[in-house]
């Protein structure tokens, strides 16, 4: 996606809150913060090679980190939100170092592991995390400021929270690609094309393995803990394996590999999923249907076909 693309698209989310509809802000700010979660997780998947079963628990870790500093302590955001990606980050060094010493199915199944030991404590530890009932009325960050400027004067609180949160989802973005278009992105990718060889030429697999777990830990924090407080509560299910499943279908649908592809991936299957939920009941199996068509249809993912068809439409105009 060229640069131009990519700024109209961020100018056109910014104008989401000026359609007046609580609706469309609502479903942006979810497509907006799964985008950032799904992308961290592609630097795992898509860029590395590791596939994580358990990516929900950084996840969670995130926003139960926001969320305590932010209800129980009443730390103000500018600090709770970055601690969302350090206690993550941290976490996904003691696990990853465990983790990157195994390979393919067995390192899966082993982040899924991890992820369930950061799922039961969420939901067991009643005096921390509010156990089974989780953290209700995480409250929103001081944005009164913003009531202070043109144009975003007049919107509501939620507006004003949205718009905070592409900014940060942006800058996220931009920083996961500068990672990824360096050289430390480029031995990544010679990782997942083959592990062996790169160990042969010098290159340490294990500690290269480890960095991009934390990284891509950290950044699943942020996200999570911004999705705390745009869901007005932190609970147990944000650890749980569903959400790894999410994330990985998102990723996967949307195009491995490709940067911006697990950001397609999220605005496709939550707008098919609020769609389809609005007419049917019977929307699991449905939705499911649709899945299954795209990914035969999208080998690649929605933006490997994209990108190969350009290439295709390309080719005769330099032959």
């Amino acid at each position: 996606m060229k640069t131009t693309t990519l700024l109209l698209v961020l100018v056109a989310a910014f104008f989401v809150p000026a359609a007046g509809s609580r609706y469309y802000t609502f479903l942006a700010n979810d497509i907006v913060i799964w985008a950032l979660f799904a992308t961290s997780l592609n630097l795992l998947v898509g860029y590395t090679g590791l596939v994580s079963f358990g990516h929900a628990a950084y996840f969670g870790i995130g926003a139960y980190t926001t969320g305590i500093l932010m209800k129980k302590l009443a730390v103000p955001f500018l600090v709770a939100f970055p601690a969302a990606g350090v206690v993550a980050a941290l976490f996904a060094l003691v696990f990853g170092f465990f983790c990157v010493r195994l390979t393919k199915i067995y390192f899966a199944m082993l982040t899924l592991a991890f992820a369930q030991i950061v799922w039961a404590i969420c939901f067991k530890w009643n005096d921390v995390t509010g156990g089974e009932q989780g953290m209700p009325e995480i409250p929103y960050p001081d944005l009164a400021w913003m009531e202070k400027l043109p144009l975003v004067d007049t919107l509501r609180t939620s507006d004003h929270f949205y718009l905070v949160t592409v900014v940060l989802v942006a800058t996220c973005l931009w920083l996961l690609r500068r990672v990824v278009g360096s050289p430390f992105g480029r031995i990544l990718t010679t990782i997942r094309e083959n592990p062996e060889r790169a160990e042969f030429i010098g290159v340490n697999v294990r500690r290269y393995e480890l960095v991009a777990f934390v990284i891509a830990g950290a950044f699943a924090g942020l996200a999570g803990g911004l999705f705390g407080i745009f869901n007005r509560g932190v609970f147990p299910d944000f650890a749980y394996w569903p959400k790894s499943s999410e994330v990985l279908i998102m990723t996967i649908l949307g195009g491995m590999g490709h940067f911006y592809g697990p950001a397609v991936g999220a605005l496709v299957l939550l707008v098919l999923n609020q769609q389809i939920t609005s007419y049917t009941q019977y929307w699991p199996f449905i939705l499911g249907s649709i899945l299954i068509v795209l990914l035969f249809v999208f080998p690649g993912g929605i933006v490997g076909a994209l990108d190969t068809a350009r290439h295709r439409l390309l080719r005769p105009r330099r032959a």
